[in-house]
């Protein structure tokens, strides 16, 4: 995780575009963290909306995928058949 102050982060701005093309930047203003740098493939990864159950039921055969299921929270009763 690579951390500038604001300041360094405004004297030093394309260093901190080469870094960020590695991993995240984060910059910090008085000691805590207020902006986070990134490449533009990372952005648009995080910035993808996510699949829905209908989404992955609706996707061609070939494709492989995973879905995990929410887990569901609270006070359920055992079913008697």
């Amino acid at each position: 995780m690579l951390v500038m102050s604001a300041r360094e982060f405004n004297q030093n701005t394309s260093k901190a575009k080469l870094l960020a093309r590695e991993e995240p930047v984060f910059v910090t203003n008085r000691g805590s963290i207020q902006y986070v740098l990134l490449n533009i493939d990372e952005y648009q990864s995080l910035a993808k909306p996510p699949r829905t159950l209908a989404d992955t039921l609706a996707m061609d055969e070939s494709e492989y995928f995973e879905y995990d299921f929410p887990r569901l929270e609270g006070d359920f009763r055992e079913v008697d058949f």
